[in-house]
């Protein structure tokens, strides 16, 4: 028989204000997929052919975008789909300390290259009685207050990662705690790329499924508000957005590198997953102005973005500058160093979003770090 997976997914119709489940088939052989109504007990939709949806999107707790739906999976479908893509699934925590933010783009990267994917992730500023409650475990060690010292003294971007068995590969990809002793028996790791000593050394990573789960309710607990909050400083700053599209390609890490190689600074950064009805508010300006308009809110709430607080002098005009125009094309021939010349495919999936006027800067920013993380 033909392999097939089995979901069940949930979706919010607003218009009815209900909440409509559905079995979701996936067929890996040629990529298409399958819907049944559940209550109604009938074919929602035939088997098609759809190219924006892909197998290592498929795993419990993640929103898939299928025509336009905005698809909750809460359940694997059978027994065959959990064993077969479940088994080996692991969330972990991934702290990056004040020492890596600025290679954060390299961290992903090597992420990205060990086929874990990142469900969460925030830029955050310690308090000591935070950073003591999340080491807890380590106050007896001679060690503790440094490690506390050196935590709470700049950024941190915490990342929910999911793959299989994640906890072992970050922590293979972290490299031994010794920056020193990782140099000579793990020299590819990120300690001995970026670490310098036992404290100053990249990151943390969980060391178990529990560990994990506690870590990872830490940064992003279920009640909203009682998290770290974000960093974002909401002066001389503009919005950047990695849209869902280059998320979902991995090339998050190539374009934070290009930022920051441009001299730009990253003051926040998150990862969200934006509703249709948020995406429409926030492209508002652009419905009776530009075409695309339609297809833009598609791609926003498509799949998890991430955002950023860019600052620099003049931020909003020099940043947009970088972006370089909507077209990907048009800019691959005029201005073929700038992030969408690199990363864009075509008007919507250009890469990035960047504010278009220097007075909604700081609102675009705001919009997202201030009203859809309060």
């Amino acid at each position: 028989m033909e392999e097939r997976y089995a979901f069940l997914a949930e979706w919010y119709d607003p218009t009815a204000d209900l909440l409509r489940r559905y079995q979701l088939f996936f067929y890996p052989t040629d990529g298409s997929l399958e819907m049944f109504d559940v209550k109604n007990r009938r074919m929602f939709l035939r088997r098609t052919k759809y190219d924006d949806l892909h197998q290592e999107d498929l795993f419990i707790g993640n929103r898939v975008n299928v025509f336009s739906r905005q698809l909750n999976l809460i359940e694997y479908g059978d027994q065959y789909t959990s064993s077969k893509l479940g088994s080996k699934k692991e969330r972990t925590l991934a702290l990056i300390k004040p020492d890596a933010v600025t290679k954060i783009g390299d961290v992903l990267e090597l992420i990205y290259s060990h086929n874990l994917i990142v469900i969460k992730a925030k830029m955050t500023k310690l308090t000591w009685s935070q950073a003591a409650d999340f080491y807890a475990e380590y106050q007896s060690k001679p060690f503790f207050n440094n490690l506390l010292q050196f935590v709470t003294s700049g950024p941190v971007v915490a990342m929910e990662l999911m793959g299989d068995e994640a906890i072992s590969v970050w922590k293979s990809l972290l490299g031994p705690t010794d920056s020193a002793v990782a140099r000579k028996e793990a020299p590819q790791s990120a300690r001995a790329k970026f670490g310098i000593d036992v404290v100053e050394n990249v990151g943390h990573g969980s060391d178990s499924v529990a560990a994990a789960t506690t870590e990872i309710e830490f940064f992003f607990p279920c009640t909203v508000g009682h998290g770290p909050s974000n960093t974002a400083v909401y002066t001389d700053c503009t919005c950047c957005i990695i849209k869902p599209h280059a998320v979902s390609e991995g090339l998050t890490g190539k374009i934070l590198n290009s930022i920051t190689a441009a001299g730009f600074e990253i003051s926040a950064l998150q990862m969200f997953t934006v509703d249709r009805a948020n995406a429409e508010e926030f492209y508002e300006v652009y419905r009776s102005v530009v075409p695309e308009y339609p297809s833009m809110v598609t791609e926003l709430c498509s799949g998890s973005c991430v955002v950023l607080e860019i600052r620099g002098t003049d931020a909003p005009k020099t940043f947009r500058e970088f972006c370089g125009p909507a077209d990907p094309e048009i800019a691959r021939h005029l201005r073929p160093t700038t992030l969408r010349a690199l990363y864009g495919k075509d008007k919507v999936k250009n890469g990035v979003h960047c504010t278009d006027l220097p007075e909604d800067g700081v609102l675009e920013v705001q919009y997202f770090f201030k009203l859809l993380d309060p």
